[in-house]
């Protein structure tokens, strides 16, 4: 059973830097694919990044230079960490993998197992 906890969140000022984490067990984590979604209030939850299990990434926005996804497949975690972070930021981001190989679009129905969440709030 694939699980998966997120760390990383909270609040921050705006102009400041985040690294979200994300550590995924229960799977073969080399056969993965993994992203990044976030849900902020309101709003339906939409996704912002995932990277391949060979190590290449897709951005929802390719121009939105200020988020970078990667991962460590030795140590079973992934990471979304965002500069300059704008109020409109603020969201609950949420790491999902889908552990079957293939491609995977950065869309939750692409996606089989999710974390729990972490909170990030920037004012």
């Amino acid at each position: 059973h694939v699980q998966l906890v997120e760390s990383g969140g909270g609040a921050v000022q705006a102009g400041g830097s985040l690294n979200l984490s994300c550590v995924v067990s229960g799977h073969t984590y080399g056969c993965a694919c993994v992203g990044w979604f976030s849900e902020a209030p309101g709003k339906e939850r939409e996704g912002v990044a995932r990277i391949t299990s060979g190590g290449t990434p897709l951005y929802r926005d390719p121009k939105a230079t200020r988020f970078f996804i990667s991962r460590d497949n030795t140590r079973n975690t992934m990471t979304l960490q965002i500069n300059g972070l704008q109020p409109g930021d603020t969201a609950k981001y949420y790491c999902a993998a889908q552990p079957a190989p293939g491609y995977c679009d950065i869309v939750e129905t692409d996606f089989d197992y999710w974390g729990q969440g972490t909170q990030v709030t920037v004012s």
